[in-house]
């Protein structure tokens, strides 16, 4: 399967960026979403690189076949009406687990946004993993992941790190990529 998808992203003219945390437990984040061709683009990359990645999408995503289809992929579902307590749920998860990757867009949409959210921040840092910070940069057709950071427990600067990281990635649709400002 490693192969098969490295070929396919070469094939297209896309540079794998293979870089691994040396950790099995890490929040890993991926931005810009702006297109559904991020999802393909991302799990061709997954494949490719061997990331044991549960990724989140919103529950209406899990319908029909697709449902067995997603959740066998990595998939988990996630009800944005009801969500209280997904950050302790994921922190538990973390706790419990030898190995677990939790991989999230933190915009949560393909829209543009005028935030990210940070549940991620707060997963990581309850979890005590990284962050792995993945990307899809459409203008230099290069995907992976890039850079691995641990949480100081200071958002702000922390997320200065992410936002430098991430200022010069192109999303499919850039009129849709979000700002890189977090909620205060």
């Amino acid at each position: 399967m490693r192969f098969i998808c490295k070929r396919i992203l070469k094939m297209f003219g896309w540079q794998l960026d293979e870089k691994q945390p040396t950790t099995d437990r890490y929040v890993l984040i991926c931005y810009p979403h702006t297109s559904n061709w991020d999802f393909i683009l991302g799990m061709l990359a997954k494949w490719a690189i061997g990331i044991p990645l549960n990724w989140v999408a919103k529950q209406n995503m899990f319908w029909g076949p697709f449902k067995y289809i997603f959740i066998a992929m990595g998939g988990v579902p996630l009800d944005r009406a009801k969500t209280s307590g997904f950050i302790q749920k994921n922190v538990a998860l973390f706790q419990q687990r030898e190995s677990f990757v939790l991989g999230m867009t933190p915009e949560g949409t393909r829209s543009k946004t005028a935030y990210w959210k940070t549940g991620f921040y707060y997963i990581a840092e309850g979890a005590q993993v990284p962050i792995a910070l993945a990307y899809m940069d459409y203008k230099n057709k290069k995907v992976g992941v890039g850079k691995v950071i641990e949480t100081s427990g200071d958002i702000d600067a922390d997320f200065a790190i992410i936002k430098a990281f991430y200022q010069d990635k192109t999303g499919y649709k850039p009129e849709n990529q979000s700002d890189l400002v977090i909620r205060k």
